[in-house]
């Protein structure tokens, strides 16, 4: 009965005390000097962190002492067992790792390692040119010949992350995302996201959509909730190209833009 109380106090209060200090061999044979069980000094072995001496002299020491070989066993298994590894942070450069909402592009850093980078929302104007009464086109334009970001890779892959309730947009999909060509002008780029067309009474009416030759057809892989993967079905030459929120052309907001380039390799 005694013996019994002695454990039960034992298990009580050893979380306290190997929380101050690790366990050693010299703490395993005072265990055991005590008179605990082998079963409960195998248990605080493998719940404790412990420094052990496993060499022959050690465990030569233990069996001297009266330490059994189911003690000293469990102490070998605890000295051997690896060390885990410390839990990493987010890799920003993971497509599995958490992300802002926003397009990112996937580009060679050094090394050839992955570098995901941020395409940013690109401020846009539209431009109403109306000169008679017949169709014109509705261009976005976005200032500079040649976007800030760029790669070599002829077909780029993009991820869109679109978190649930992070407000991005007005959208959820890579279908609501068109992939367009820009040409660039003196000052700009621009692309057509909608025509004036005459209707009844000597009047123009918008309508907006994209001019079939610009757009670049995509395909859009879901690798995980609200996370997707796209790459252009074609490759793309050298030139300015941006996606567009197709679900949110306008007359007369700016187009949503998120811009890059491709160089020669």
């Amino acid at each position: 009965m005694r013996k019994s109380l002695i454990a039960l106090l034992f298990l009580t209060f050893c979380p306290l005390l190997v929380a101050q200090q690790a366990l050693n061999n010299d703490s395993i044979i005072k265990l055991v000097k005590a008179g605990l069980s082998d079963d409960l000094i195998v248990s605080t072995i493998n719940a404790s962190p412990g420094i052990y001496n496993t060499s022959t002299d050690g465990i030569i020491a233990l069996k001297t002492a009266g330490v059994s070989d189911k003690v000293i066993a469990a102490v070998v298994t605890k000295a051997n067992a690896p060390i885990a590894a410390a839990p990493t942070a987010d890799d920003p450069n993971d497509p599995a790792s958490p992300h802002e909402p926003g397009l990112y592009m996937m580009l060679n850093g050094p090394g050839g390692k992955p570098n995901m980078v941020l395409l940013e929302r690109t401020a846009s104007t539209n431009e109403r040119v109306a000169m008679g009464f017949f169709s014109r086109p509705i261009k976005a334009k976005i200032p500079g010949l040649r976007a800030t970001l760029r790669t070599s890779e002829s077909r780029p892959v993009i991820y869109m992350y679109f978190p649930a309730g992070s407000g991005f947009s007005h959208t959820g999909s890579p279908s609501q995302f068109a992939l367009l060509t820009f040409d660039s002008k003196k000052d700009h780029r621009e692309t057509e996201i909608g025509k004036l067309k005459p209707v009844a009474n000597n009047t123009l009416m918008a309508v907006m959509g994209f001019d079939q030759s610009k757009i670049i057809k995509t395909t859009a892989e879901k690798v995980s909730p609200n996370v997707f993967k796209v790459t252009p079905d074609t490759e793309l030459p050298p030139g300015e190209y941006a996606f567009i929120a197709a679900s949110e052309l306008s007359e007369s907001e700016p187009a949503t833009i998120f811009d890059f380039g491709v160089d020669a390799k």
